[in-house]
C-alpha cells in the first residue's frame, strides 16, 4: 500500500512544483536525465547478474515481449492508415506497449498473490518489461525521433544508452555466472531505487489535462490497448489456445494489465515523442488500472 501512496504523492509534488516560481520550468529535463544516466543503468547492474534463466520464464517473458511487439504492430498500422506523425506513433508504442509491472505490479501481485506470485512478477519485470524497454524500447524511440535519422543513426543511440550498457554488462556478467562485491550491491539497489519517486516527479511537472485537449481520442486508444486488449489476448493465447493454467499463468495475465510504465513515458519525454500525452497515459492510466485490474482478476478466478 504503500508503494501505491508514493506513486500519487510523487505525481501530486511534480505538479505542485511546476507552479513554484523558483522551479525552471525545465527541471523535468534534468529529472528524466537523472533517470536514464543513473537510476536505470543502476537497476540493470543490480538486477540483470542475478536473473536464473531457465523454461520457467517463458509465459511471463511473453507478456512484456509479445505484448510490446503487438503495441509496435498496431500502432504502426493504425498511423499509416491515418496519417499520424511519427511521434504520435512512437508515443503510443511505448507507452502502450510497456507496462508498470514493477513499482504498481509487485505490491498488487503480492496482495493478491503472496510471495510466490511476486516471484512470478519479478520474471515479468526483470527479464521482460525492463530489458524490452533497454532494447526495442530505445529502437522505437530513436527510430520515431527527429533526433535520429537511418540505421546507423538509431544504432548509435542504442549503444551509447546508458540502460542499454548496463543491461549488455550485467548480461554478460549473468552468462559468466558472476556478479559485483557486496560492497556494491546496496549502492546499486538504494540508486536503483529511486527511478519511480524521481521520473513520477518528473512526469506530473509535465502533467497537463485538459478536458478540450486533442490527446483524449489517442489516450483512450493507447488506454485500452494496455489495459483491455492487451491482456484479453495473454487470456486467450495462454488459457484458450496453449491450455495453461495455474499461478504463474495467472500472473503473467495480470502483469500484462498493468498500467503504462513510468519510464516508457520518461523515454518518449526524453526523445520529444508527444510529452504530454505520455504524462497522461500515466496519470491516468495508473488510477484507472485499478479499476481495471479489479474487473481481470476477478475474471481469472471466475472463468
Amino acid at each position: 500500500m504503500d508503494s501505491i501512496i508514493l506513486i500519487f504523492i510523487c505525481l501530486l509534488a511534480g505538479v505542485a512544483l511546476k507552479r513554484i516560481t523558483a522551479v525552471p520550468a525545465n527541471a523535468h529535463v534534468a529529472l528524466n536525465q537523472f533517470v536514464i544516466y543513473i537510476s536505470l543503468p543502476a537497476l540493470a547492474l543490480y538486477y540483470i547478474p542475478k536473473i536464473e534463466i531457465s523454461a520457467k520464464l517463458l509465459y511471463p517473458l511473453g507478456a512484456a515481449w509479445i505484448g510490446f511487439l503487438l503495441s509496435w504492430v498496431i500502432f504502426s498500422m493504425l498511423g499509416k492508415m491515418f496519417s499520424w506523425p511519427k511521434k504520435l506513433i512512437g508515443c503510443l508504442v511505448l507507452t502502450a506497449g510497456l507496462g508498470n509491472t514493477s513499482f504498481v505490479g509487485f505490491p498488487v501481485i503480492e496482495a493478491l498473490y503472496g510471495k510466490h506470485g511476486l516471484e512470478t512478477a519479478i520474471i515479468v519485470d526483470q527479464p521482460g518489461t525492463f530489458v524490452v524497454m533497454a532494447t526495442l524500447g530505445i529502437i522505437v524511440a530513436a527510430a520515431y525521433s527527429k533526433e535520429v535519422a537511418g540505421a546507423s543513426g538509431i544504432l548509435r543511440k542504442i549503444i551509447v544508452f546508458p540502460p542499454f550498457l548496463a543491461f549488455f554488462t550485467g548480461a554478460v556478467m549473468n552468462v559468466f555466472g558472476y556478479d559485483f562485491i557486496d560492497i556494491l550491491q546496496p549502492v546499486f539497489q538504494k540508486l536503483g531505487s529511486t527511478v519511480t519517486p524521481v521520473a513520477l516527479v518528473a512526469v506530473g511537472m509535465q502533467l497537463k489535462i485538459e478536458l478540450r485537449s486533442r490527446h483524449w481520442g489517442f489516450l483512450g486508444l493507447g488506454l485500452l490497448y494496455k489495459l483491455i486488449l492487451m491482456p484479453a489476448l495473454f487470456y486467450l493465447l495462454y488459457k484458450s489456445i496453449l491450455g495453461g493454467d495455474g499461478l504463474e499463468i495467472d500472473v503473467a495475465i495480470m502483469e500484462a494489465a498493468m498500467a503504462p510504465m513510468i519510464t516508457a513515458a520518461i523515454l518518449a519525454s526524453a526523445h520529444g515523442l508527444k510529452p504530454r500525452l505520455a504524462g497522461m497515459m500515466i496519470g491516468v492510466g495508473i488510477p484507472l488500472s485499478f479499476l481495471t485490474l479489479a474487473l481481470w482478476y476477478y475474471i481469472l478466478n471466475t472463468f
